[in-house]
């Protein structure tokens, strides 16, 4: 039932940020094409902060990144000219395929300051569309199915799952939804793809009679699961069908190592256009390079 317990992993983003890293890890690369998962806060961030909690201007490659936000406000500027801000239960959706750079800010908080919480995920592109043109879309309520029943509120974020489909254009079988489970609620988990998980962002849940806490992804086999909430929850669910082997380095994702020594070195060269709204400063390439590890489901 339960394959694998992810404990998600403190990483510090400078300027006291903090996020919890679950994806990638060690003993599972991936879940199904999601193959980078972080915990944003939650943190309380106050009036005037310090710039260093934003994330500056900074390439991708090969993969669409997902911000979703349960509090806080962060805005987006991109080098396709994009200037949107995120806010609770909308989606950011960006495909950088052969390359688009962005930057991150926390705008709203420096004025008057913010509960931040949310999940900031990768999805890999297949082979096919990992060189696609880069895109960038805003989604809100009427583009993420939602619905109510038995004390579950969900909200279908991208692909499909619970007879409901999200308007977010993916390239690839994918399931990511949002539940918020009042205490005693129970749902099944979406079945029909290969590779499924379970994410608690907050309150604590019991799969097969074992209780699960918050910070903690369940990677579940292919047999039909149930969860029960025992105090209210916020859980992410997600999966999807395997896109293959796949190489991570830094911030970018591709199915060859040549083509990550590529965009290093595009990146480091100064060949990838910045946001125009945000082109001041960036972030330089790390100046130890270990070698792009493999990842896979």
């Amino acid at each position: 039932m339960v394959e694998l317990i992810i404990e998600q992993r403190r990483r510090s983003l400078g300027g006291g940020m903090e996020v919890g890293r679950v994806l990638p890890f060690p003993k599972r690369r991936m879940v199904g094409p999601y193959i980078f998962f972080d915990h944003i806060g939650p943190v309380d961030v106050p009036a005037g902060v310090d710039r260093r909690i934003d994330v500056r201007p900074h390439p991708h490659i090969g993969l669409s990144t997902v911000t979703y936000l349960f509090s806080g406000e962060i805005m987006h500027r991109d080098s396709l000219g994009y200037e949107q801000a995120i806010r609770p239960k909308e989606v950011n959706w960006m495909t950088a395929g052969r390359g688009i750079t962005h930057s991150e800010r926390f705008e709203h908080a420096r004025v008057h300051g913010d509960h931040l919480h949310g999940i900031q995920a990768w999805v890999a592109l297949p082979v096919e569309f990992e060189e696609t043109a880069p895109s960038f879309s805003h989604h809100a309520c009427a583009d993420l199915p939602q619905w109510s029943d038995g004390g579950v509120h969900g909200q279908v974020i991208a692909g499909s799952a619970y007879g409901l489909t999200s308007g977010v254009v993916t390239h690839s079988p994918q399931f990511y939804v949002h539940l918020d489970m009042e205490r005693g609620a129970t749902t099944e988990i979406p079945g029909g793809y290969r590779e499924r998980a379970v994410y608690i962002a907050s309150g604590a849940v019991e799969l097969r009679g074992v209780t699960y806490g918050a910070g903690k992804m369940l990677v579940l086999d292919e047999r039909p699961a149930w969860i029960w909430a025992l105090e209210r929850s916020s859980v992410m669910l997600l999966g999807g069908d395997p896109v293959g082997e796949r190489f991570l380095y830094w911030n970018f994702v591709s199915s060859s190592r040549e083509r990550l020594e590529q965009a290093a070195a595009d990146w480091k060269a100064g060949r990838m256009k910045l946001p125009d709204a945000d082109d001041a400063e960036f972030i330089p390439l790390p100046a130890e390079r270990p070698e792009p590890a493999p990842a896979m489901s």
